[in-house]
């Protein structure tokens, strides 16, 4: 006759066994890949111009971000090498904000989400 208790032991211990271990969790074995400055740069003046349109916010910021004649950044500040995952996760916290949030990052002295400095030591400007 099975003991109903081992079974149920032997489940919980098999779930606990099979999990991810730690650092596996969205990696998938995937190199570290670096983050194109240009790339993140246009995606992140494209979203700042559509939020600042979208909340109706008229600050500097989106004005340099919603003018197509304005230069993209090419590079990273010296000494600083973000990774794919840092853009996104960046763009990601970016389009979560709400409106008033929003007028914080593209205010005159810019509130820059935690997700987003990682280059702390040269801040980008909040619509840069």
């Amino acid at each position: 006759m099975i003991d109903r208790r081992r079974v149920l032991f032997a489940i919980v211990v098999s779930t606990f066994v099979a999990a991810p271990t730690v650092g596996d969790i969205g990696s998938c074995g995937a190199p570290v890949q670096p983050l194109d400055a240009t790339r993140f740069f246009d995606q992140r003046l494209r979203l700042t111009c559509a939020h600042c349109q979208s909340c109706g916010l008229g600050t500097a910021a989106c004005t340099i971000a919603c003018d197509p004649a304005t230069p993209r950044p090419t590079d990273f500040p010296t000494g600083c090498h973000p990774v794919v995952h840092d853009g996104d996760v960046c763009l990601n916290a970016l389009d979560a904000l709400s409106c008033s949030a929003f007028a914080d990052f593209v205010s005159s002295s810019p509130i820059v989400p935690t997700e987003c400095d990682f280059c702390p030591a040269s801040h980008v400007g909040g619509g840069l």
